[in-house]
């Protein structure tokens, strides 16, 4: 397995899912992503861990309607101030949804918006590293911004969280730039202006790791989630979108078994 200590700063360190149903979403992750479920105590508000074998993969908090918002999925990038990088964020025409807080002796979390509309989580670690497991089965493989201000939105993550960006296409048909740490790609900005449908904000999506992306989908409908799209062979290798059953969104990528 490809495990790590620790994310680059800068790079994508945690995921976590924000739902309605948390006993749902623990039966139906876990028997698509080998997932046990591990909660924290009262001072973290239940907070959820999910665990593959023993490396830390995701996180999962209950939504409870207060908030206003529907069930999703949010990435997270490695920050060494979380302070200080909130603040950047709107001297580069960003928003600063959620202002740093500290999470006991974990780390420090914010919440931003950058220049298109798109919400990202800062994770400044403590004792809490980021998940320790990628690009497995049931890991996170990859994140992936899709934005309508594309020029603006790279500008903004190279200005915030210290980005080395390598633009990986520049024809009007597709426009991809990498994040890159020591020549490995790390994260990627696209822009979508193009394809995302009329109403739809700009967002990150997130990879996960999956053996056998066919027969996930079969596991999906059965535990009551929903095909977003259907599995299909790309450079890439295979990917498809799921919904689960309360309409959170996540991407499937093939990986080796």
């Amino acid at each position: 397995m490809a495990t790590r200590e620790s994310a680059p700063l800068g790079a994508p360190c945690w995921i976590d899912l924000f739902t309605s149903e948390p006993d749902r979403a623990r039966e139906f992750y876990g028997e698509i992503f080998g997932w046990t479920a591990e909660q924290s105590g009262e001072e973290y508000g239940g907070y959820v861990n999910f665990r593959r074998g023993d490396a830390l993969v995701a996180g999962m908090m209950h939504n409870d309607g207060s908030a206003g918002t529907p069930d999703v999925w949010s990435t997270y990038l490695a920050v060494a101030d979380a302070k200080a990088a909130s603040d950047a964020a709107v001297g580069a025409g960003g928003q600063v949804l959620l202002e740093p807080m500290q999470v006991g002796e974990l780390g420090s979390m914010g919440l931003l918006a950058d220049p298109g509309g798109a919400a990202i989580g800062l994770w400044q670690p403590g004792t809490h590293r980021g998940y320790g497991l990628v690009a497995e089965a049931g890991a996170p493989a990859w994140h992936e911004l899709h934005t309508r201000d594309y020029a603006a939105s790279v500008a903004f993550y190279e200005t915030v969280f210290g980005w080395q960006t390598e633009v990986m296409s520049d024809t009007d048909d597709f426009r991809y730039t990498n994040m890159v740490v020591d020549g490995e790609p790390c994260a990627g900005v696209m822009d979508a202006g193009q394809f995302l449908p009329a109403g739809m904000p700009a967002m990150w999506s997130i990879y996960l790791g999956c053996a056998d992306v066919d027969g996930a989908l079969v596991t999906v409908e059965r535990l009551g989630g929903s095909v977003v799209q259907p599995a299909e062979d790309t450079p890439y290798g295979r990917l498809a979108q799921i919904a689960d059953p309360t309409g959170a969104t996540i991407k499937l990528v093939s990986v080796p078994s």
